[in-house]
C-alpha cells in the first residue's frame, strides 16, 4: 500500500515544499470519474517536482443540509484515504464539513484556500463543481479567483458510460440493485469491504459450509444475498474463492438480527484465516437474493447449489 501524509483539516495540512496541486471534491467511492480528476493532479505534480494533494469533507454536506435524508456514502473516510494514496496522492486533506464551513462565500473560497496552503500553484475539480455559501460557485468562480491569487483552475470533463454520467448516486443504485459487476466496472476497481474475522454460532459448519463472519455495515451497502467473492488476509495478500451470504440470514436468525453480516465460504481450502484476522473480502459476482426457507435442510441444499455455481465462476475465470 502507498504510503502517503494525512491531515484531519485544512488547518492542520502541513505539505511538503514544492507547488501544491490541489484535487477537491467529496470523491465517494473513488470512482473512475474521480480518478480523472485526482490523476490530473497527481500527472501535474509529478511533471513539475511539486506535490499532489486532495481536499475532501467529511461529513456529506446533506447530513448538515438534509439531516433526516443524508447522502448515504460508498465508504468510510479512512477507506477513501487509502485509496487516494494508492492512486498516487502525497496528501489526503479531510476538512470537517461544519456550519462555518458552508458559509464561507464562493468568492472568498479560493482565496482561504490559498492561505491555508501558501504554495498551491493549481486546483483540479469536475466540470460540475459546485462549492461555497449555497452552492454558487462553479467551476468559472474557481477561473475568477484563481486569476486574483494565482492559482490555475483545471476542470476535468466527466467520464461517462453508455451514455450516462458516472457518479457515485448511480454506484449506490447499482449496489442496492445487486448488480456488483456493473458498479466495479464503473468504480475502476473490484468492489470491496474490510474488516475483522469474528467468531460466529457455528451454524455454517454444523451444515457443512463452514464460514468467515465479518459484521459489515456500511450507510450504502449491496443488496443482500448471495455472491461469488475472493477473501484475501491483510498479513499474507493470499486469496481464495469463495461464495458468501450477505443479509440478516431470516432462516435462522428468528428475533431482529441486530445487523448485516457478511458469511463467507472458502472454496477448496482448509487453512482459513480465524477469528481476529484482518480481511478483504471482494465482490464479484451477484448469484441470488437472501430469502428465507422453510427448514434448513432446504438452506443446505440451496447452500450446495450455491457453492457449486461459485466454483462454476471460478473455472471460468
Amino acid at each position: 500500500m502507498a504510503a502517503g501524509m494525512i491531515a484531519t483539516s485544512l488547518t492542520q495540512a502541513a505539505p511538503p515544499p514544492g507547488q501544491l496541486h490541489l484535487a477537491i471534491g467529496m470523491f465517494d467511492g473513488v470512482h473512475l470519474g474521480h480518478q480523472a480528476v485526482v490523476e490530473a493532479a497527481i500527472h501535474s505534480a509529478k511533471q513539475s517536482g511539486g506535490v499532489a494533494a486532495v481536499l475532501t469533507f467529511h461529513p456529506h454536506p446533506s447530513r448538515l443540509f438534509r439531516p433526516e435524508a443524508p447522502t448515504r456514502l460508498l465508504m468510510p473516510p479512512e477507506q477513501k484515504t487509502r485509496i487516494l494514496h494508492e492512486l498516487g496522492v502525497d496528501l489526503v486533506i479531510t476538512q470537517p464539513f461544519t456550519r462555518a464551513f458552508a458559509r464561507i462565500a464562493a468568492e472568498t473560497f479560493l482565496g482561504k484556500l490559498k492561505r491555508y496552503l501558501p504554495t498551491m500553484a493549481a486546483v483540479y475539480v469536475g466540470e460540475n463543481f459546485r462549492f461555497g455559501r449555497g452552492r454558487a460557485g462553479d467551476v468559472e468562480t474557481l477561473v475568477r479567483s484563481g486569476r486574483n491569487s494565482g492559482v490555475a483552475v483545471v476542470s476535468v470533463a466527466r467520464l461517462r458510460r453508455n451514455g450516462r454520467a458516472i457518479s457515485s448516486t448511480w454506484i449506490r443504485e447499482l449496489l442496492a440493485a445487486g448488480e456488483i459487476a456493473e458498479a466495479s466496472r464503473l468504480l475502476g476497481y473490484t468492489y470491496f469491504c474490510e474488516g475483522t474475522v469474528q467468531a460466529g454460532r457455528k451454524l455454517g459448519r454444523k451444515l457443512g459450509f463452514p464460514t468467515l463472519n465479518l459484521a459489515w455495515a456500511p450507510e450504502a451497502h449491496p443488496a443482500y444475498g448471495v455472491y461469488t467473492v475472493r477473501l484475501y488476509t491483510e498479513e499474507s495478500g493470499r486469496g481464495w474463492p469463495g461464495v458468501a451470504n450477505y443479509g440478516l440470514r431470516p432462516t435462522v436468525v428468528k428475533e431482529k438480527a441486530a445487523g448485516p453480516l457478511l458469511e463467507t465460504h472458502l472454496l477448496g481450502t482448509t487453512q482459513a484465516p480465524g477469528p481476529g484476522q484482518k480481511i478483504r473480502v471482494e465482490w464479484r459476482e451477484f448469484l441470488r437474493p437472501e430469502r428465507k426457507f422453510a427448514s434448513l435442510e432446504a438452506l443446505r441444499a440451496q447452500i450446495a447449489k450455491d457453492r457449486k455455481t461459485a466454483a462454476g465462476y471460478f473455472r471460468k475465470k
